[in-house]
């Protein structure tokens, strides 16, 4: 195969010839990246050129240059990139020569189907444009000559770069909070699922303005590692370019495998997590440049008759913050006396000063720490540990702080088991953050809470390595109770505290898995929830952590329902451990409102029902959310009553949250009892107002007698809307919890989630003939987890084998 150098040199000056060039050049494997987008823009120079001279001659026009800017400017020419031209000319040829000199440059070029964007200035128009536009600013400047007079563009960058300084002053705010506009549009690159490798914050745009701040020589940016990730993002574009033939930055889901293959890795996981190391590098870089940018402009609008009178600015003022630690021009800087090659314990104290404090950890001072610091000994000092708590602790300002430490490395040094878990993607569109960044979010929540619990600094530790064990393979709570006890001995915990922590780390969604997914008045559960935890200290670490956790994962994971579930299961629990034995639960009498819709069903032969919109129970410094929806339905006892009923709701936009399914004995006209069948449901509107219950009504009588066929229904609104092409969903799970009730036998199911998910399961629990005691919904994002409590006719649990074939088949009906 031939070299990139032979490539380029193939191209003749024709479309075809170049076109032919070009498309060998973007076959070539054996040197992609830097060296592969340097060879497109020469190709394309040398094309372009001899486009250009002929062009010239043809329109009769002197003094004149063609002009790369923008990222062609740069020599970054991606397989899909546009073509950004500006055509120079002196103003000495007329209009129409110009023209006609443009359409011969033009044409070809959007003969090959290229993207381009183009202008035609003078210098004085270029500079006047730039003055008014500062994205026309940005992109001149890097400039770049390609055909034509060299002597005019090169005045013109020159013109053009003094202009941005002599005004930097002025357009560098402009342009931060450019960036920060679209930061707020497309999100933060290192977080995000479907990332825009361009325009999301920490991308290539951002990468672009720290080029155009260092320009300015008012301010640069950190330059380790920015070169790298810079590189990076651009080599992830050139590869997503290549597999799906478009001019596109968005690295879509399914696109995410194919890229990863044309870049030689292993899957989309090592692809995202590169593409969030590039970002971070870049996010951080762009926190310190701007950080610095507004320092010195400060410094610059000091009123020039004060410095006069000053005789020369005078030294900042230095804050003591801690041991080795002061203030200084709003950031935290080492102390003149601070000495790091002989104080281990320094970037943990320096770390947790700032956070308390509020501020940003200074550039020189996070890099001076991690080239002197020597490590901590293990078992880490008191003092180091306590930092460490004083650091988590600190609320909302722990996040830059910490963020600071691990870009320069110290977090890893501090804690090895970090790296597994750093920029780890977390592919469930529940969560909002990367591991790494959840594990600290859950510590920020955990600090508001930290007055709810005995030791704090155990919730606090807790919550930093509740999922360190998603670095690992399987379980990810069973790895992390290995991974916590080892780092709590490294930081000095006794051993006990690392039992406790270890504990907490294997549990910490056992209180919210079992509040929405168990029947909480079966003593089993309680019971089985009280043997796993042990002890009142680790409950309420346990407590707290699960409302810290849902709190960072995101707005879907946590609500006032929810919390009311786990308060619930917990002082249940706490009650167990307090010595307090579990009692058999006594079938509940109905209530009034039960007993008459009851009485009115069996009167009229039909189903009656009742929907109460009340709000639910706020959470602490909050308002209700009026999201709570019972709903009542009573009919007589008969076959297909829940599928039908769930149908209905799902029909209705209703998502279901709980189910209670119960028989009443009510006496007949003729001196015999019938039973009546009552259903308590919690529901939520999914979008819009509550239905009527009179509307609910007439179409669960028309699914109870066949008129409706709900299937067909559900199956038509479906097709209307198809889903978005992306991953494809796994396979339902559907598994018997075989000691978690001594009542009923309990089957749990696992799926996407959709609308009629539980018409479905009903209708196959209805074709296996089984009793439906209870239901629990809980849905996270995309994936539902569904708990049925069945029993046999007479209300006993199924033998294990009817157990299991039950679970068999209900998961090949969901199929």
């Amino acid at each position: 195969m031939t070299s990139l150098e032979e490539t380029t040199g193939q191209a003749d000056s024709g479309p075809s010839g170049y076109a032919a060039a070009r498309l060998r050049l973007l076959q070539e494997k054996a040197q992609p990246g830097p060296p592969r987008r340097a060879a497109l823009a020469r190709l394309t120079d040398d094309w372009l050129n001899a486009l250009f001279s002929t062009a010239a001659q043809e329109a009769g026009v002197r003094g004149a240059a063609l002009v790369a800017v923008g990222g062609y400017g740069r020599g970054e020419l991606s397989p899909r990139s546009d073509l950004d031209l500006l055509l120079l000319h002196d103003g000495k040829a007329g209009p129409g020569a110009i023209a006609a000199l443009a359409d011969r440059i033009w044409y070809p070029v959007w003969d090959l189907g290229l993207a381009l964007d183009h202008s035609v200035r003078t210098p004085a128009e270029v500079r006047k444009t730039a003055a008014e536009d500062l994205k026309v600013q940005l992109g001149l400047l890097d400039a770049r000559h390609v055909a034509g007079d060299l002597g005019l563009v090169t005045g013109v960058r020159t013109a053009v770069l003094a202009d941005w300084r002599n005004t930097a002053p002025k357009r560098l705010p402009a342009l931060d909070e450019l960036c920060r506009e679209r930061a707020e549009r497309q999100g933060e690159l290192q977080y995000l699922l479907e990332p825009d490798l361009k325009e999301a914050r920490g991308g290539l745009r951002d990468a672009t303005a720290l080029r155009a701040v260092a320009a300015s020589w008012l301010a640069d940016a950190p330059r380790e590692g920015l070169a790298d990730a810079r590189r990076a993002l651009l080599d992830v574009r050139d590869a997503l370019h290549l597999t799906t033939g478009r001019a596109t930055d968005r690295l879509a889901l399914q696109e995410q495998d194919p890229v990863a293959k044309e870049l030689g890795l292993l899957d989309a996981d090592v692809l995202l997590r590169q593409v969030y190391e590039a970002a971070r590098t870049v996010s951080y870089a762009s926190d310190v440049t701007w950080r610095e940018v507004n320092r010195v402009l400060r410094s610059r609008s000091v009123r020039p008759r004060l410095r006069a009178m000053l005789g020369s600015r005078p030294a900042p003022e230095r804050t003591p913050l801690a041991d080795g630690v002061v203030e200084m021009d709003g950031e935290a800087v080492l102390a003149r006396t601070a000495r790091p090659e002989r104080d281990p314990v320094l970037p943990l104290r320096a770390a947790a000063a700032a956070a308390q404090a509020g501020l940003p950890v200074s550039l020189h001072a996070v890099r001076h720490l991690a080239a002197a610091a020597k490590p901590l000994p293990v078992p880490w000092p008191a003092e180091a540990r306590e930092e460490l708590v004083t650091l988590l602790g600190a609320g909302e300002s722990t996040v830059p702080v910490w963020e600071a430490l691990e870009a320069e490395g110290l977090i890893t040094q501090l804690l090895p088991d970090w790296e597994r878990v750093r920029c780890r993607p977390q592919r469930n569109a529940v969560h909002t953050w990367t591991v790494d960044r959840h594990l600290v979010e859950t510590a920020v929540q955990a600090s508001s809470l930290t007055r709810r619990v005995s030791r704090p600094d155990l919730l606090l530790v807790c919550a930093l390595l509740h999922d360190i064990g998603k670095g690992w393979p399987g379980d990810h709570s069973v790895a992390g109770e290995v991974i916590a006890r080892d780092v709590a001995a490294r930081i000095g915990f006794d051993h006990e505290d690392m039992g406790v922590i270890a504990t907490v780390v294997r549990h910490h969604l056992l209180l919210i898995d079992t509040a929405t997914r168990r029947d909480l008045d079966d003593p089993a559960t309680v019971a089985s929830v009280a043997a796993r935890i042990g002890s009142v200290t680790t409950l309420e670490l346990l407590h707290a952590l699960t409302e810290a956790d849902a709190l960072a994962t995101g707005p879907a994971a946590w609500s006032s329902w929810r919390a009311s579930l786990v308060s619930d299961l917990a002082a249940r629990v706490a009650a167990v451990l307090a010595g307090d034995a579990p009692a058999e639960p006594e079938p509940a009498a109905p209530s009034a409102e039960q007993e008459r819709l009851a009485v009115e069903a069996l009167r009229t032969g039909g189903p009656v029902l009742a929907l109460h919109a009340q709000p639910e129970a706020p959470l602490e410094d909050a308002a209700p959310e009026p999201v709570g929806v019972e709903l009542l339905i009573a009919t007589p006892d008969r076959p297909g009553v829940l599928p039908a009923a769930a149908g209905v709701l799902a029909l209705h936009r209703l998502t279901v949250r709980a189910a209670d399914l119960r028989a009443v004995e009510l006496p007949t006209e003729l001196g015999g009892t019938t039973d009546v069948l009552l259903l308590s449901w919690r529901v939520a509107a999914e979008y819009g107002s509550l239905p009527q219950a009179t509307r609910l009504r007439a179409d669960l009588v028309r699914a109870l007698d066949g008129s409706l066929d709900i299937p067909a229904r559900l199956a038509e609104r479906e097709a209307a809307y198809p889903r978005r092409r992306g991953v494809q969903a796994p396979p339902p799970r559907v598994t018997v919890a075989p000691t978690a009730s001594q009542l009923a036998t309990v089957i749990e199911v696992r799926a996407q989630d959709a609308p009629g998910l539980l018409h479905r399961i009903g209708r196959a629990l209805e074709e296996a003939a089984v009793r439906v005691r209870s239901a629990h919904v809980s849905t996270l994002g995309a994936n539902a987890v569904d708990t049925v409590y069945v029993t046999r006719a007479d209300g006993s649990p199924l033998p294990e084998p009817d157990a299991t074939a039950l679970a068999q088949a209900l998961e090949t009906a969901l199929r």
